[in-house]
């Protein structure tokens, strides 16, 4: 008899399930608000890392909905939708991981040239404040790789295309559920890295302030090709060893 070898759970995964469970009996029904992530931390017994991975895969899963300003929602539940989207249950393989970085660069290359044309000044006030608090905390990897993700949002949001807001927003669920703190790891290893990655964003930046599309694209591109070869190749280090 050939048995299956038992993959221990890891502390986000456990949170999830416990707010899926309650989500499923109806606890928590559609349309109520989640308790803060500091809260939930508190109630749960964990850090609060691990409360933003677990809301990050259910919302990617289609439990639950993010409304800026407000909080965390419940959504209906729906297996249908829940069996077609994008699993965050279980690590993703370096395959798909590298496939995953891949999409995000098609879709982000596009966003930063639509927001060149596009942009308003509303939208650059929300990249100048992601790129604030990445040069406030070039030591504080956490809140760094936190304001890494909003800037990217940001322009996404900036190209004025809602589509592509929804596809950029699942895939930096997916990302965040999957690799969590792995990335930040990778990427923010030291304070020079996050000194690099702080100007290779201020340079997309200006090219979308200027309004120039070409720029913004060819600098978005280079960004996330690099990010793409340095996770890559951590990856493969780590399959070595």
């Amino acid at each position: 008899m050939a048995f299956q070898r038992v993959k221990p759970k890891k502390i986000y995964e456990e949170v999830a399930e416990q707010i899926e469970k309650m989500i499923r009996e109806k606890e928590i029904k559609p349309g109520d608000q989640l308790a803060s992530v500091q809260t939930l931390a508190e109630q749960f017994g964990v850090g609060r890392s691990a409360v933003r991975e677990a809301l990050s895969a259910l919302r990617a899963k289609g439990l639950l909905e993010m409304r800026q300003g407000e909080g965390t929602f419940v959504r209906s539940y729906d297996r249908t939708v829940i069996s077609h989207a994008i699993s965050t249950a279980v690590l993703m393989n370096p395959k798909e991981i590298r496939d995953l970085l891949e999409v995000r660069k098609f879709l982000e290359v596009g966003s930063a040239g639509a927001a060149a044309e596009r942009r308003s000044e509303e939208d650059l006030a929300r990249m100048r404040a992601a790129l604030s608090d990445m040069e406030e905390h070039l030591d504080d990897e956490a809140v760094g790789e936190r304001a890494d993700v909003q800037f990217h949002l940001a322009v996404t949001k900036a190209s004025a295309n809602g589509m592509l807001q929804h596809l950029m927003n699942t895939v930096a669920e997916t990302m965040t559920a999957n690799m969590g703190d792995s990335r930040r790891l990778w990427l923010y290893a030291d304070s020079s890295s996050a000194k690099q990655l702080f100007k290779e964003h201020q340079a997309i930046y200006e090219a979308i302030r200027e309004r120039n599309r070409e720029q913004a694209e060819q600098l978005m591109f280079r960004h996330l090709d690099k990010v793409e070869r340095t996770v890559w190749q951590f990856l493969v280090q780590k399959q070595n060893h």
